[in-house]
């Protein structure tokens, strides 16, 4: 895209016409007032989700123990990852707000009837249509936030929005359970619901259809394109590491050293947060220099450093340095992967990147810590870790290509 520094200026072509003190260097804007009111609905269904994520697996434990909990997280997720594959779909046909208001609506009206019943059935049930309202929301939502952020500070851009649905993330998550211990399942249940539906209303003053320029690239196609299937390959490794360690690192450190996985746990979003921005920042400034094809592999390296660092899980100083280097990596890697894509697709096709994106993330975390499960049972929690350090390492061939041959 052509910015105003790279166009002539008329004046200077005129001899008697007055000399600029300066060329221009004025960016647009990105906070606009479509950019603002997206955040309303970002916040909302942010809130929603999380309020929920830890609280409906623990009320679903009431009525099937251990095998409730894990069928209400299963389903949830199960059904996020089938409603990407089809919302780009969703989104060409009925344009953005529609598909967003529909996804803000399956996400909160399900919470809000959560528990008129106890039965396991019920439960599932409700999480399967919050599932696929969460889908319709990251995904048609991604797409469109990424149509109000001007090509010339998508990276940064990116990275605020990032911010704006992390901060309520991190809030959200254990406020649920306090909420629930001190009010009930039914109390936060409903102020779930009720966050994602009052988002709606927001929806309608944001502009409706992507643009139609440019030739549009589904799912399936885009899996078999290699500038966007090499990206996604190297964001679902170090996904895939950090559902591990969210998961896996409150079992793997000694129970004596129990407040170092607090510090632990907050210091690697904190630090995913900063190198997020940061990648961001340096993406944009160094746009005509590739930055963001650039950060791809130091992001995959870090990540894979970072794990490698936590294998030590009987030192304090090793795990609280080892996630912060692998947050500091994965931070890296989201920003730059995602505003990669970006770059690398029409208009009409941001509903493919944002999906493919979105999958590489949940399904990253989820065979992730599948997968980790069965591996530290047979060889212990710092030997597993290690070898997934390694495993991530496999990125490197898409990464490395990806650097030399981007446009194949």
């Amino acid at each position: 895209m052509t910015t105003s520094m790279d166009d002539p200026q008329p004046d200077s072509a005129q001899p008697n016409a007055p000399h600029p003190t300066a060329p221009s260097t004025a960016r647009p804007s990105l906070l606009t007032r479509p950019l603002l009111l997206r955040f309303v609905s970002l916040i909302g269904a942010s809130v929603s989700f999380f309020l929920l994520l830890s609280v409906v697996p623990a009320y679903a434990a009431g009525a099937g123990g251990g095998r409730g909990a894990g069928l209400a997280t299963g389903s949830l997720m199960l059904a996020t990852v089938l409603g990407e594959l089809v919302t780009p779909r969703l989104v060409a046909r009925f344009g953005y707000r529609v598909t967003l208001m529909a996804g803000l609506f399956l996400l909160g009206a399900p919470a809000v009837v959560l528990t008129v019943s106890g039965d396991l059935v019920w439960i599932v049930a409700v999480c399967l249509v919050r599932g696929l309202g969460f889908a319709l929301t990251i995904v048609a939502g991604g797409a469109l936030t990424a149509s109000l952020i001007p090509a010339e500070r998508r990276g940064e851009g990116l990275a605020v929005v990032g911010v704006v649905s992390g901060v309520p993330s991190l809030v959200a998550l254990p406020l649920g359970l306090w909420l629930a211990g001190h009010a009930g399942y039914g109390t936060v249940a409903v102020i779930g619901g009720a966050a994602a539906l009052a988002a709606i209303v927001s929806v309608l003053g944001l502009p409706d259809r992507p643009a139609a320029s440019g030739e549009s690239v589904g799912v399936v196609r885009g899996l078999r394109t290699g500038a966007l299937l090499r990206p996604v390959l190297v964001f679902a490794a170090t996904a895939t590491a950090a559902g591990i360690l969210v998961t896996f690192l409150p079992l793997a450190v000694p129970s004596a050293s129990a407040p170092v996985v607090a510090v632990a746990l907050f210091v690697q979003p904190a630090a995913s947060t900063l190198t997020r921005w940061l990648a961001g920042r340096y993406g944009d400034l160094q746009r005509d220099r590739h930055g963001s094809a650039r950060l791809v592999l130091p992001g995959l390296l870090l990540s894979a450093a970072g794990v490698l660092v936590t294998a030590a899980t009987g030192s304090p100083v090793a795990v609280v340095a080892g996630t912060a280097l692998f947050g500091a990596g994965f931070g890296i890697a989201q920003n730059a992967t995602l505003t990669l894509m970006y770059a690398r697709v029409s208009a009409s096709s941001y509903g493919t990147v944002s999906a493919l994106w979105n999958l590489a993330y949940d399904g990253g975390m989820g065979v992730g810590a599948a997968g980790f499960g069965v591996l530290a049972g047979l060889t212990g929690y710092p030997w597993a870790f290690a070898v997934t350090a390694a495993l991530m390492l496999v990125a490197l061939i898409p990464a490395l290509r990806d650097l030399h041959h981007p446009a194949l």
